[in-house]
């Protein structure tokens, strides 16, 4: 009870614990669901682009939330355009590794000749990859989108 009534004497305008406390509690869970909608594209609706907007959601709500300053803490930008570069070169690099096997742009089966599991189980995996790969992109874009935006594209407000 303390701590609180410290917490409260102690807040800037603006900030509500009720919000922080249900954003602290609920990005978890929505980050969650996020990861399930990307591991789950290639079996059902949705996948990497939903999954990777839910993913970005979270962040922008704890930006929404507290403030831009923790946003940043929560995922340094360095980290932000490290995943959303692996997630482009995830997606590009197993369609090129398809073409350069012998197959189509995105022929998930010919992969089956570098490690045999199946045409079949190809096509899945592969399709998962690419999905994972457009999650970590979108995800990244629609962080960084937020980020430009508060910032007026400088980057500097929170810093």
């Amino acid at each position: 009870m303390k701590l609180l009534q410290e917490r409260i004497k102690h807040s800037k305008f603006g900030e509500s614990i009720i919000i922080e406390t249900t954003i602290r509690i609920m990005v978890p869970f929505i980050q969650l669901f996020g990861l399930y909608v990307i591991v789950h594209g290639h079996y059902s609706p949705g996948g990497g682009f939903q999954g990777g907007v839910i993913l970005g959601a979270s962040f922008i709500l704890i930006g929404l939330g507290y403030d831009f300053k923790t946003s940043l803490t929560r995922m340094k930008e360095k980290t932000n355009i490290i995943l959303g570069n692996l997630g482009a070169l995830i997606f590009t690099g197993v369609a090129l590794l398809c073409a350069l096997m012998g197959g189509l742009f995105l022929d998930y089966s010919v992969l089956d000749k570098l490690i045999p599991l199946g045409a079949i189980e190809w096509r899945s995996f592969g399709i998962f990859l690419v999905e994972v790969g457009v999650g970590l992109a979108v995800m990244s874009i629609m962080v960084s989108l937020f980020w430009d935006i508060c910032s007026g594209g400088d980057l500097d407000e929170g810093l």
